[in-house]
Parts: C-alpha cells; structure tokens; sequence
C-alpha cells in the first residue's frame, strides 16, 4: 500500500465514522490477495472514499475524465490510484487498464450503472462491466452502500450527516474461457452481479428493519 493511500484511507476512515457513522458488514468476502473486481451501485461522490476506507486491503479505481482536469484534485486523484474513464461511448483504453491493475494481482473497484443516480434504485449495467467481469476471469465481489445517496445525493451542493452502511457479498465467478456468444455472456455477466447487488440491498435494508424499535399499540 503506498503510503499516501494509507495516510488518506486512515484520515478518511476517522472522518466518515464520525460524519456518517459508517458501518461495514461481511469485508471478510473480499479476498486479501489476488485479482479482484468490486462492482457496487453508486449514487454519491461519496461512494469511493466510503468503501475504499472500510476494504481490507487497498483499492484502484476508475473515475470519470473530467475529474483529472481539475487542478490538484486531479494529480491526487492519480497519486490514490484513480484512472480516468470516458463516460460517453466506448473507451477501450480504459478497459486495457483495468485489465493490467486486475493482472498486476490488484482490487479493482468500478460502478457498473456508469454514473449515480437516485438512493436505492439500482439501474441496469453498462455492457463494460460485464466484458471485464467475463474477460478477465478475477473473482467479482458484489457491494452494496446504503444512505450516501441521501448523505450527499446529486445535485447538492453540500451533504448531510445521514448514516451510511457498506456490505460486501460472496465472490461471484465467470469462466471467459468458454466458447459461445460472447456479448450473452457479457450481459449474463451484467444481470448477475447486479441482482448480486440487489440481494444486498434486500439484506441491509432487513437487518435495518430488524434494529428499528418496534412501537405497540399500546403507545399508539
């Protein structure tokens, strides 16, 4: 882990459990070793500092290209292991390097919505995610994070201190070396991981049931 990433997940960590009461659930599903891909729904600038602070084991990640345009905000975003990524349209160069952080042994966390959208609605994933999940045959540990779209959703200028939970789902498998359809494949990929997310969400959204105090009637 290089030593700016450490400083800045340990100083982010401190911050997003005293703002956001940030709470994990299930990390040990995310492998300490070896290639791995993070896929995890996404409705707020929050969500790479909030999940990057709570994995075991250090993150790269892909952020859209604009971000690097801005001065020193930008040259950190590198230094943290970003990489830029095209919004618009297809950007095979961005898919090579994902390809050579996931071969480099590395975790490699991407947003297969492609942009944030609204708290608890999941929307379907761009074609990229599915082609990398099947291409390069790594390990794909669905995340699911919940409150961060309220805490700071789009459109605000500022955020709030709303809770935010991060859950991590068991590794999910797909074999790019079978013979066959390879866009089905593809999108196979897609639907899969993405009720992986959903489940999480189901999951979360139950145990947050659980924990609410119940009123009786008595109190009605």
């Amino acid at each position: 882990m290089n030593i700016l990433y450490a400083v800045c997940r340990a100083v982010v960590a401190v911050l997003m459990r005293l703002v956001f009461r940030l709470e994990v659930k299930n990390p040990e599903h995310l492998p300490r070793r070896g290639p791995v891909l993070l896929v995890a729904n996404h409705s707020s600038f929050l969500d790479p500092p909030a999940i990057g602070s709570v994995a075991p084991r250090q993150l790269w990640f892909l952020a859209k290209e604009a971000l690097f345009r801005i001065p020193l905000f930008g040259p950190l975003l590198g230094r943290l292991n970003a990489r830029p990524v095209r919004r618009e349209g297809r950007d095979p160069g961005a898919l090579r390097i994902a390809l050579r952080i996931l071969e480099a042994q590395g975790a490699l966390l991407i947003f297969p919505e492609g942009t944030r959208g609204d708290e608890g609605v999941l929307r379907p994933a761009k074609a990229g995610a599915g082609m990398l999940a099947v291409t390069s045959g790594a390990p794909v540990v669905p995340v699911y994070i919940r409150g961060s779209g309220r805490a700071w959703p789009r459109g605000r200028r500022f955020f709030r201190p709303v809770k935010i939970t991060v859950a991590f789902g068991p590794p999910l498998a797909f074999d790019g070396s079978r013979h066959g359809d390879r866009r089905a494949q593809y999108q196979a990929a897609c639907r899969e991981m993405m009720a992986a997310i959903a489940r999480l969400k189901d999951s979360v959204a139950a145990q947050g049931a659980a924990r609410e105090p119940r009123v009786s009637r008595a109190q009605i």
